[in-house]
């Protein structure tokens, strides 16, 4: 339950009368019930907020009352997915009194007089904010902090989990200019609240000091469609050339379509999965009618995957299980188009269709990976202070200029190849829809193996020389044990601290590259099954390094590193064992589908799976399809073990999407005296 307040202090636009000749703060009270807030509360001051903060059981919106604006901003800032605080941010000229902002990858990484930020403002706070549950002690500790005339700098928790802020030296005093929710979110930021930025886009949304500046507002409001905008807002702001040109053109008429058939993101998800299984199947078929259908049936799926996201943002229906079901299915739609692609090579004759599936899933997984942690290392940077990025100069920070420069050129040539070349997934699709279209599903693997590796050099090259010199440590601000996914075996290896974590990590998959080159180049694989123990051994060597610290510059590189063994040493495995190609595909893919679930958590900010420990951690994995080996039954030990992992999986989704919150949501139910919980 959302409660709104609407904070009256230091605004003396409050009692403006409207076009309709209600006050501005009621009729941004009136706004704020419709923008979904369950209460709307009035606060005369920073303290009366602190104590209400005290007591919020739930996000608190909490507005000035200067702000002119659409109710779609405010609903839009109410149930925004990107963070649980967020701040709207208006590109609006300072004025004094008004708080600026510099805001880094959607953070706000600092706020506050525009004088203070010598020269790096990137906008204006837009007066409203929403405060997540778990912001509720900083901001009452921010509110009390500037209720006083104080700025916190820094949060000195208690053992009961209370927030102090320690006020900086010569603090502002009471005569601070501004508003009441200026100075707070300042007050904010201050205390390192991770703040993400809320920007307003074909929206409008003006602070307004006078009844000119009021009605001159009124008049830009009145003069948009609110309906019309939300439905291109629905299309994201900066997307890849193919989404751009050939999707968002016109899918927003089918996610108009989609809201009135009052169909869900997540029943347009399962829809997509289904297109693009029919497409796989096709593929499977061959002849010329099956691939071109399949190719049209992949090219609606993947309209069908922008739509799921684009209806969310339009009915603004978003959640947890939402987001993370739209993450696993655009994988798995993916890779089972891989296989549809390899059935299809091998049916036709035309080589072993299941080593290029194969190859293709492992080089893509592989590529997300490292996209996942050099997003969260690009996030950490811009949440530290620019001196701690590393010394200024070099070309890490000339690729970093170059980048932005780029970045910013919008719809440039120069801005268009960037986002292609790096092969993102509408690019992907296009690509197999095309050549298998026009050829065959062999053309159409090759072209994806190529364009990837050619992809994943160029980024990899690049994020690596960016990566040292922004040199910020990442994997030590989470667990790394869970990210890195260990299990029982690889936490009571020794640690080798010297080589770090890394090296180690690269060491562990040149074994199991070394025993897939040669049992791929030789004519009797199965007699390498002696190099199997020896494979596994240096793989270990990825374990020795899970007790040290990863806080070097690449030590993002970590999870990525360890993904490429264990997928390189199942796979050997499975060649030195006559593994069918299938079988392979299937238990790699099994693999797949529980990284994706660690990363997507990651993504999310949510804590391990429920049943993660009983996954066995990769060097657990890795040990049973070694004895496998040695035993002679690799395709049986490969099958049951996929199976196994598999039903983990299920059942561990099944707990942590329904199961628990049912529980939860029971327990919140229940009476007292009937095993229920007594309100605090």
């Amino acid at each position: 339950m959302t409660l709104a307040i609407v904070l009256a202090a230091g605004t003396p636009a409050a009692g403006l009368p409207t076009a309709t000749g209600e006050p501005l703060a009621d009729r941004l009270a009136g706004q704020l019930r419709r923008a979904g807030a369950a209460e709307v509360r009035f606060a005369a001051n920073l303290d009366e907020l602190a104590a209400l903060a005290d007591a919020a059981e739930g996000p608190l919106l909490i507005t000035g009352t200067d702000l002119v604006a659409h109710t779609a901003v405010l609903r839009h800032l109410a149930s925004s997915p990107v963070g649980p605080t967020v701040a709207l941010v208006l590109a609006d000229p300072p004025v004094p009194g008004r708080t600026a902002v510099r805001e880094e990858r959607g953070q706000v990484v600092d706020a506050g007089p525009l004088d203070a930020l010598a020269g790096d403002a990137t906008g204006v706070f837009g007066g409203a904010l929403r405060v997540g549950v778990d912001d509720l002690p900083s901001l009452a500790a921010a509110a009390r902090a500037t209720a006083v005339g104080a700025r916190p700098v820094t949060a000195q928790v208690g053992p009961a989990g209370d927030v102090s802020p320690l006020p900086a030296a010569g603090g502002a005093g009471h005569d601070e200019p501004g508003s009441a929710v200026d100075r707070l979110v300042a007050g904010l930021a201050a205390l390192g609240t991770l703040i993400f930025a809320q920007r307003v886009r074909l929206l409008v949304a003006h602070r307004v000091e006078d009844a000119a500046g009021l009605v001159a507002a009124e008049a830009a409001v009145t003069a948009v469609d609110e309906d019309r905008a939300e439905l291109r807002l629905s299309v994201k702001e900066r997307d890849d050339f193919f989404s751009t040109y050939f999707v968002s053109t016109w899918s927003p008429y089918v996610v108009r379509l989609a809201a009135r058939l009052r169909l869900t993101p997540t029943g347009v998800t399962v829809i997509s999965v289904l297109f693009a299984l029919a497409a796989a199947v096709l593929f499977g078929v061959g002849g010329r009618p099956a691939l071109v259908g399949g190719a049209v049936l992949l090219y609606l799926g993947f309209v069908l995957d922008c739509v799921d996201g684009q209806l969310a943002r339009y009915t603004r229906h978003f959640s947890a299980w939402g987001g993370w079901l739209d993450t696993m299915a655009d994988r798995a739609k993916e890779y089972l188009v891989y296989a549809g692609l390899g059935f299809g090579v091998s049916h036709a004759g035309l080589g072993n269709g299941w080593a290029l599936a194969i190859a293709a899933m492992t080089l893509q997984t592989v590529r997300h990976m490292t996209d996942t942690w050099y997003g969260v290392l690009h996030d950490e940077a811009a949440r530290r202070p620019r001196t701690a990025t590393g010394a200024s100069g070099g070309i890490g920070d000339r690729l970093n200029a170059a980048s932005t420069r780029v970045q910013a050129d919008t719809g440039s040539l120069s801005y268009w190849l960037k986002r292609t070349v790096v092969f993102p997934i509408g690019e992907r699709w296009a690509l197999i829809a095309l050549t298998v279209a026009l050829f065959n599903p062999l053309v159409s693997l090759v072209a994806v193996l190529v364009w990837g590796g050619l992809a994943f050099a160029y980024t990899g090259a690049l994020r690596t020389l960016r990566a040292r010199w922004m040199w910020v440590p990442v994997l030590d601000t989470v667990d790394a044990t869970l990210h890195r996914d260990d299990g029982p075996l690889a936490r009571r290896l020794p640690v080798v601290r010297p080589m770090g974590p890394l090296t180690l990590a690269v060491i562990a998959a040149l074994g199991p590259a070394a025993l897939l080159v040669a049992a791929g180049v030789g004519d009797a694989p199965a007699g390498l099954r002696w190099a199997v123990p020896v494979a596994l051994l240096v793989l270990l060597a990825g374990g020795l390094g899970a007790g040290a610290a990863h806080n070097g510059p690449l030590d993002w590189l970590v999870p990525a590193a360890l993904r490429a063994a264990e997928y390189l040493f199942a796979i050997a495995v499975g060649v030195v064992g006559g593994a069918p190609g299938w079988l392979i595909f299937g238990y790699v893919f099994v693999l797949t589908v529980h990284h994706y679930d660690l990363t997507a958590r990651l993504e999310k900010r949510q804590v391990a799976p429920p049943l993660h420990a009983a996954t066995l951690g990769w060097e657990g994995r890795s040990v049973l399809l070694a004895l496998a080996a040695i035993t002679g039954i690799v395709s049986i030990g490969m099958a049951t073990l996929g199976a196994y992992l598999l039903v983990v999986f299920v059942v561990s989704v099944v707990l942590a999407w329904f199961v628990r919150p049912a529980r939860s949501a029971r327990a919140s139910a229940a009476p007292v005296g009937a095993g229920g919980v007594a309100p605090r």
